[in-house]
C-alpha cells in the first residue's frame, strides 16, 4: 500500500509564514532628540488625512519618561497645537521632565464630532506603540486641555473602547486609556447646550438639546470606579462654558469613586481671563497645580 503523509509535516509547512508577521521592534531611542522640539510628527492617519503632533522632548535621559498629551481648544472648530489656554504648560512641563506631545486633530464643521475623540485616542496609542523609540513610559500617561480641549481630555479619561469611541485611525493593539486627566474649563454636559448654540450643529450635527449624539458627546455619562483621577479648573465667571459644567463632572466622578479635586477659579472668565481684578489662584499658580497633579500620579 502507499505510505500515508505525517501529518507534522504538513503543519511545520503552514507555520513558517507565520513568522513573517513577527512585528518589527521599535528602535531605541535617538539621544540626540534629546531637549529637541519635533514638529509636526504624523501620529495617525484617518481617510487620507494625516494628524500632526509636536513634540517636545526632555533635557536629560532619566529612564522612560512619562507623557504629558496636551489638546487645543477652539469650539472643535479651530485652534492649534502650538496655542490655546493650556499651552503655557507645555514648555513647564517638559522642563520637569514629561515627554510633551501637543496635537492637532481634525475640525468641525468638515469633520464632526466623534472625529475630534477618535484622533485623541488614536494619539495616545500612536505614543503607546512608539514607547521605545519616544523613551516614554507607557503606563504613566495624562493629558490636558483647555475649553473644547478640556472636553475632549475629560472624555479621553472616562471612556473605554466598549464605548465605541476609538475610531480607525491604528494602532488598535494599543490602549488609549490615560492615568491622569486635567480638564481646563471644558464642556461636561453637552445637552446643556452651547453658547452660541449654532455650534451644535456645526460640530453635533443637530440643534436638538435631546439627541443621542450629544449624550454620547458628554464626559457626565460615562463617569465610573476606574476613572483616573481628575482635576477639574474652571474660571467662577466664566460666560461661555458656565461652571456649572465642570461642577456637574466633578458630582459624577465623586459619586462613582473617582479621585477628583475642582479648583474654581476667582475673577476668572473664560481662558482664565481677569473679570474683575486679579485671578484668585494666579495664572502661574495654576501651572504649579497641574505641574504637582501630574507629578503625584505620574512620577
Amino acid at each position: 500500500p502507499s505510505p500515508t503523509p505525517e501529518p507534522t509535516t504538513t503543519n511545520t509547512a503552514t507555520a513558517i509564514p507565520t513568522s513573517t508577521n513577527t512585528p518589527t521592534p521599535e528602535p531605541a531611542f535617538d539621544r540626540n532628540r534629546l531637549g529637541n522640539l519635533e514638529r509636526d510628527v504624523t501620529y495617525c492617519t484617518v481617510d487620507g488625512v494625516e494628524l500632526k503632533m509636536d513634540l517636545y522632548f526632555p533635557e536629560s535621559m532619566d529612564g522612560p519618561w512619562p507623557a504629558a498629551v496636551y489638546v487645543h481648544g477652539g469650539a472643535w472648530q479651530a485652534g492649534d497645537k502650538t496655542a490655546g489656554a493650556g499651552y503655557r504648560e507645555v514648555p513647564e512641563l517638559a522642563a520637569h521632565g514629561y515627554l510633551v506631545a501637543s496635537i492637532n486633530y481634525r475640525l468641525a464643521p468638515r469633520y464632526r464630532f466623534p472625529a475630534q475623540i477618535e484622533d485623541v485616542k488614536c494619539a495616545i496609542r500612536h505614543l503607546r506603540a512608539h514607547a521605545a523609540s519616544y523613551n516614554l513610559d507607557p503606563q504613566r500617561i495624562g493629558a490636558w486641555g483647555s475649553s473644547a480641549g478640556g472636553h475632549l481630555v475629560a472624555l479621553l479619561g472616562v471612556t473605554d473602547p466598549s464605548d465605541g469611541l476609538e475610531g480607525q485611525g491604528g494602532y488598535p493593539e494599543q490602549s488609549s486609556r490615560v492615568q491622569a486627566v486635567v480638564d481646563l474649563f471644558g464642556p461636561a454636559d453637552i445637552r446643556f447646550g452651547t453658547d452660541p448654540e449654532p455650534i451644535l450643529e456645526r460640530v453635533f450635527g443637530t440643534s436638538d438639546t435631546s439627541a443621542p449624539i450629544l449624550q454620547i458627546a458628554s464626559p457626565v455619562i460615562y463617569a465610573s470606579a476606574d476613572d483616573p483621577p481628575f482635576l477639574i479648573l474652571h474660571g467662577t465667571e466664566d460666560p461661555v462654558v458656565p461652571p456649572e459644567h465642570s461642577q456637574a463632572l466633578y458630582d459624577a466622578l465623586t459619586a462613582a469613586g473617582v479621585p477628583v479635586t475642582l479648583v474654581l477659579v476667582e475673577n476668572a472668565g473664560h481662558g482664565f481671563v481677569s473679570t474683575n481684578g486679579a485671578i484668585d489662584p494666579s495664572r502661574a499658580e495654576i501651572t504649579q497645580l497641574i505641574v504637582e497633579f501630574f507629578d503625584s500620579l505620574l512620577k
